[in-house]
């Protein structure tokens, strides 16, 4: 699922602990490194310094480490945390006051310090007739994130989910054949309510994600410390495996080096859809201060760094960047830069007020042929969640185009999510 993907806005309430506790507030939570030893909690002086990734008071996101120190803070026993950590992500209970393996003083001591789980109600439900799932989540400032969960069976009968999750409330990019973008950008989200949408979804399936990308709204890389943060969490505490992780960015400038600083075994997916300067600026606005030459590079270094092959996303716009000409540039330019990519073709997804689209099964073959004659591994992405306007560029929510926020209190009135998609 493709979304073009900058500004933070947010806020941090702090709220002072109860008398049994140390006088000293919790007030942040050191942000956690992927690849370094989990931190320990800081107990300091209220300040402005904290990470506006972090909410300190959300529990969703902490390392079983954090949640010790937590409890120490609060006067309990260290493996009250350990506690903790197993009521948060293994029976992933959703209230304080459901978690009945702890003292009741603590649980009250938790709630009258203003901490809470993190997880946010479903607002909306829609399933694709191919068994896709889109969610509609509302958040604490009533703003509406959307997430999708995939099924898909193997030959054995097994399983496989996939949650494809939202890194902002809207995007700030608006590429040009993405509704996401369309809708405008709000926030990014902190690493809970990241985390949170994977347990949603499987909430909703009453099965065990095994597969998560960052490709739903929003552009990860414009709020990269929540999405390392939420890998993290997602990884360790969820356990889901690293290469079972797939971070998507369209390109933002710097942070490709950002990342493979971090060594990371998740896959990075770019958002090419273009093989020149020329052509790629027509669709993705934001390729104007990050020239085609300077991704490839990143790309290029990020492979060496990590040896980790890098996927590229194309959407195929018909008559537009769908021609042979255009695949025999593509591999041109994939040679020039390197040897082991894989190009992922997406057939665009019609969205509302669109000019684009989608091309011909036989101009998509056409193109993955001359690909793959000039030795470039490709796919033909199959679309899913299409009649949920669920699919690759749809994340849209129709009836709450702008501002991207519900009328508080009001989802009483809203239409059925069914018919406004």
């Amino acid at each position: 699922m493709i979304a073009s993907r900058m500004a933070l806005l947010q806020h941090v309430c702090s709220v002072p602990l109860p008398r049994f506790v140390r006088r000293r507030p919790l007030s942040s939570i050191a942000a956690t490194a992927v690849a370094a030893p989990s931190p320990r909690v800081s107990v300091t002086t209220p300040s402005n310094s904290r990470s506006p990734n972090i909410d300190p008071h959300a529990l969703l996101g902490m390392t079983e480490q954090d949640l010790q120190q937590l409890a120490v803070e609060f006067g309990q026993q260290s493996y009250r945390g350990k506690q903790l950590h197993h009521l948060l992500y293994k029976r992933k209970v959703k209230d304080i006051e459901d978690f009945s393996q702890l003292p009741q003083a603590f649980r009250n001591g938790l709630r009258e310090a203003g901490w809470k789980v993190g997880r946010s109600p479903i607002y909306r439900t829609v399933t694709a007739a191919d068994g896709t799932v889109k969610l509609l989540i509302k958040l604490e400032d009533n703003r509406l994130i959307e997430t999708v969960g995939i099924p898909v069976e193997d030959e054995n009968g097994s399983m496989r989910l996939t949650a494809c999750v939202s890194s902002q409330v809207g995007c700030p990019l608006r590429c040009s054949f993405c509704a996401t973008g369309k809708g405008g950008f709000s926030r990014n989200l902190k690493r809970h309510e990241i985390v949170e949408q994977v347990l949603a979804i499987e909430e909703i399936f009453k099965h065990r994600v095994t597969n998560v990308v960052f490709m739903g709204m929003g552009e990860p890389m414009l709020n990269l410390k929540s999405v390392l943060e939420a890998h993290r969490c997602l990884n360790k505490d969820v356990q889901i495996g690293q290469r079972m992780i797939t971070i998507s960015t369209v390109g933002v400038p710097n942070t490709i080096k950002k990342l493979a600083s971090h060594k990371l075994q998740s896959t990075l997916a770019v958002s090419l859809h273009a093989p020149n300067q020329k052509l790629r600026e027509t669709i993705v606005p934001s390729a104007k201060s990050y020239p085609l030459d300077a991704l490839m590079k990143d790309c290029r270094d990020y492979f060496q760094e990590t040896s980790r092959r890098v996927s590229f996303e194309y959407a195929l716009l018909a008559g537009v960047n769908d021609k042979v000409e255009h695949a025999t540039e593509l591999a041109e330019l994939l040679h020039e830069w390197g040897r082991g990519y894989h190009v992922n073709l997406i057939p665009f997804n019609p969205i509302e007020g669109s000019e684009f689209r989608r091309p011909y099964k036989k101009a998509m073959l056409a193109f993955a042929g001359a690909l793959e004659s000039r030795k470039i591994t490709v796919s033909i992405r199959q679309t899913r969640g299409l009649d949920a306007s669920a699919a690759c560029g749809q994340l849209r929510n129709e009836f709450q185009k702008d501002p991207l926020i519900t009328e508080s209190d009001s989802s009483e009135s809203q239409p059925d999510l069914a018919v406004a998609c």
